[in-house]
């Protein structure tokens, strides 16, 4: 299991990182929320604690974009505000729970431990776009439902953007997903199953699903 913390205040940072594995939680920590996005690209957490009080933006703000995306990861706020509308508005922004600085090691502890425990939300075994569908389970792939052969890379990059369908996904991140190491900028990789990817996905068919976004990198969109 896998936590991220968000969290600017190094000492408080540092005991929920401990508590968090205390309870069996590998422990990502980011100061800024910039930071975070990056790190909620790569991973799938089974937990976010959320300071509501950040630098330049508040954490609030990363709590409804992530709820927009539909992650429904478990969320932690951490505020020093104890007025019950604050909390309110947190609760139904989307987060799971809260604790109020300054706040007892014993009652974090708790708190995370009880969403550990609960049950993740099932991902969608099928992901759609337009006429395209990837059947998770069973890694098939159809478009317009013929069925379409990919090698495990190329399924793994394809995978990857439709996961994130309309969004413009880096080379770098999509290599670090697809081949599991950091990206080099001498390769092109990623480029060459892209080209082998539109030869089978968008060849001879209409909406073109794979677009380029020059100097930043690809997007699955219809």
């Amino acid at each position: 299991m896998r936590a991220l913390v968000l969290e600017d205040d190094i000492n408080i940072r540092g005991l929920i990182a401990r508590t968090a594995s205390r309870v069996g939680l590998a422990v990502d920590e980011a100061t800024t929320i910039d930071q975070a996005d990056a790190y909620l690209y790569v991973h799938d957490y089974d937990l976010l604690v959320l300071d509501l009080r950040l630098p330049k933006l508040e954490g609030r703000e990363l709590l409804r974009t992530l709820r927009d995306r539909g992650n429904t990861m478990p969320v932690l706020v951490l505020t020093a505000q104890d007025a019950v509308d604050y909390k309110v508005q947190a609760l139904r922004m989307g987060a799971d729970d809260y604790v109020t600085k300054p706040f007892a090691l014993e009652e974090l502890l708790a708190r995370v431990e009880a969403l550990g425990r609960r049950p993740k939300a099932m991902a969608p075994p099928v992901l759609k776009v337009a006429d395209l569908t990837l059947d998770t389970a069973s890694r098939e792939v159809r478009r317009n439902g013929k069925p379409i052969e990919l090698t495990p890379k190329e399924y793994a990059v394809l995978e990857y953007l439709a996961r994130h369908q309309g969004r413009v996904m880096p080379r770098t991140l999509i290599t670090e997903y697809a081949w599991d190491y950091h990206f080099d900028p001498g390769t092109n990789i990623v480029d060459v199953v892209i080209t082998r990817l539109r030869k089978k996905i968008d060849a001879g068919r209409e909406p073109k699903l794979i677009h380029t976004v020059r100097g930043v990198g690809y997007v699955v969109k219809a």
